[in-house]
């Protein structure tokens, strides 16, 4: 628990989205639609590199 409390509400949601994005890209790319699959697929890592700046910019301003 105290690693759900360290990760932060916000970035904990952010990282369940993620994994839903990823599930939802699969699903797509699996029933035959592979272009819709692939496009929503990449907006996991895209989500992801938001975090890890928002992260670094927090990190520098103190």
């Amino acid at each position: 628990m105290d690693f759900f409390k360290k990760l932060g509400t916000a970035n904990l949601l952010m990282l369940v989205l993620c994994a839903v994005i990823i599930l939802v890209a699969e699903y797509l790319f699996l029933n035959g639609d592979q272009m819709h699959g692939m496009f929503v697929g990449l907006w996991a890592p895209t989500l992801l590199g938001v975090m890890i700046y928002l992260k670094l910019v927090d990190d520098g301003s103190e």
